[in-house]
């Protein structure tokens, strides 16, 4: 049976709407390729799962026109402080605190085109949604579960039921993608296993609405609040509007539920402030560090945290699913409008593998200092004694936490190196990641940003395929060169002519080529031949090696 209100034929079939499916959705529709969105739930309550959006997510949403519209839905305003505290406790002493944290301060800086921002993940999820809703070609069905596939070399045949009815459906698609959550059931039919630690450690998240406590305190405004006492340590924010905050507390004992009576208590204890709290939800979670062993089978692909899972310290997982989706989106495109050849796709692994090893090892380093670690007895005391403790855990704070809201450069700084279809020009040997940011054009990197003098974003100056980048005076005939070549393949190419604008010294060079995804895929100062095309499309994975590193006039 064939799903009759479809309205044409997907190219594309993507399970889940979270932000790694809706993001997917968006990539494809806004180029114009027929996906169909599938979820088995209409994704509500009051669950926070992410909170956090990192510049370079709200980066690709800009590029989506929709940045905007999320400022507009921060509960507290854009410009309310994102700043951690570190207290004893919400009533009790300070201890440290990180300003501006995560990069949400609404101010420009040359390293990025848009700031991170604070935000429940189901209003980031409702602007997404709204977005792809309107995309002509997106179509979006809730209340449809994904049964499984068969492939063969040209189709995948996807089976559904409806979860009202229970009719089972087919539908017939071009690729398949899995961005099903942790319990994949698209992981599950490739074949593909979670490889790594379970069971790191076991977490509440608690919704709860406290009229008054962002009053009842002095700590100053914020977006979370570790508190490290012995009543119970644990983590406390202001999660949106109306009084409604979050309490993880991080010292439970195994196999303990909270009834609502029992976590309004700890609310109470581990604050030291008495308010008429009601819990909206509670629910348990495994903090594990886990990477699906393989991301693809024939045409089915895996995306977010299908493919990997971590601890939430950082804020990692959502904003690397979105990445993920961009990757893989692009490239899927390219694939389905003629452009891209055959190592395309097998460059999505190649070039997401190793960024999503890095930042599980980040965040499984943030996780391993919690509030119950920080604990010291007699933290709590007002005696000099107590307030030498207190010194002295607040500079084991700014020791191991701070890496934790400042990493910009895992958020910016990763590079897609032995990457099939990215033109090494030996710049990046050596090179590791670092937390702190120092943009690089090294082929594979992030494209450096800069606000222009006219106040425009780089970034904004880029299209929707390749673009050629051109920073030297003189280049005519180096822009002609690589418009045949692109025109010999079809690639889509946008040029970028900006002599005098300083960009050179940035980018090392007159020349970049930057990729759909704003990564630069080849670097030079003179246009090294037609092959670049084939290398950066897909469609000759071995030209690489036959390119001058560095091409010079």
């Amino acid at each position: 049976m064939t799903l009759a209100n479809v309205q044409a034929r997907p190219q594309v079939v993507i399970v889940g709407a979270g932000p790694t499916g809706l993001a997917l959705a968006i990539e494809l529709g806004s180029r114009d390729i027929p996906c169909l969105l599938v979820e088995r739930t209409e994704r509500g309550g009051h669950a926070p799962r992410a909170k956090t959006t990192h510049v370079r997510t709200r980066e690709h949403m800009r590029r989506w026109g929709i940045a905007g519209k999320l400022a507009a839905m921060s509960p507290f305003g854009i410009d309310y402080p994102s700043d951690v505290h570190f207290v004893t406790r919400l009533n009790g002493y300070r201890l440290a605190r990180f300003e501006d944290s995560l990069n949400c301060a609404p101010r420009r800086d040359d390293r990025y085109s848009e700031h991170g921002q604070w935000i429940p993940q189901y209003k980031l999820e409702a602007v997404l949604r709204e977005h792809a809703a309107s995309i002509p070609s997106v179509q979006m069905m809730f209340g449809k579960e994904y049964l499984g596939f068969t492939q063969d070399s040209d189709t995948v045949q996807v089976a559904l039921r409806d979860v009202a009815s229970g009719h089972e459906l087919r539908v017939e698609t071009s690729y398949l993608v899995g961005a099903d959550g942790a319990r994949s059931l698209v992981r599950e039919n490739i074949g593909a296993q979670m490889v790594g630690t379970y069971g790191l450690s076991r977490n509440y998240n608690i919704i709860f609405h406290a009229p008054g406590l962002a009053e009842a305190h002095s700590q100053g405004p914020g977006i979370m609040y570790w508190q490290v006492n012995a009543e119970m340590p644990s983590l406390i924010g202001r999660m949106d509007e109306n009084d409604l905050w979050y309490f993880m507390p991080t010292m439970l004992p195994k196999d303990v539920t909270l009834s609502d009576e029992e976590a309004v208590d700890l609310i109470r204890r581990s604050t030291g402030i008495d308010l008429p709290y009601r819990i909206l939800s509670s629910d348990e979670w495994v903090a594990s560090r886990l990477l699906a062993d393989n991301y693809s089978l024939g045409r089915v692909f895996l995306a977010g945290d299908a493919c990997h899972l971590h601890p939430p310290f950082g804020g990692f997982g959502m904003n690397m699913g979105v990445s993920d989706a961009v990757d893989l989106g692009w490239k899927l495109a390219a694939r389905l409008q003629g452009w891209g050849g055959p190592a395309l796709l097998d460059s999505y692994e190649a070039e997401r593998r190793p960024v999503h090893e890095m930042v599980l090892d980040e965040a499984e380093n943030n996780h391993a200092v919690l509030a119950n670690q920080l604990f010291r007895a007699g933290i709590e005391d007002d005696t000099p004694e107590g307030a030498q403790i207190r010194e002295d855990v607040a500079a084991l704070i700014h020791r191991t936490k701070y890496q934790e809201f400042n990493a910009l450069g895992v958020v910016l700084g990763y590079r897609y190196l032995n990457s099939p279809i990215i033109v090494d020009d030996g710049s990046s040997a050596g090179w590791t990641m670092t937390r702190d940011y120092e943009p690089s054009a090294a082929p594979g990197a992030l494209a450096p940003h800069r606000w222009l003098d006219d106040g425009r974003s780089l970034y904004d100056l880029f299209g929707t395929g390749f673009t050629l980048l051109v920073m030297g005076d003189g280049m005519t005939a180096e822009i002609e060169k690589a418009q045949r070549a692109s025109s010999a393949l079809d690639a889509p190419l946008t040029i970028v002519d900006l002599p005098g604008s300083g960009l050179d010294q940035l980018y090392g060079g007159r020349l970049a080529l930057i990729r759909p995804d704003q990564h630069v895929a080849w670097r030079g100062n003179a246009w090294p031949g037609d092959d670049i095309f084939a290398v950066v499309t897909g469609q000759r994975a071995d030209a690489a090696t036959s390119l001058p590193a560095m091409a010079t006039r």
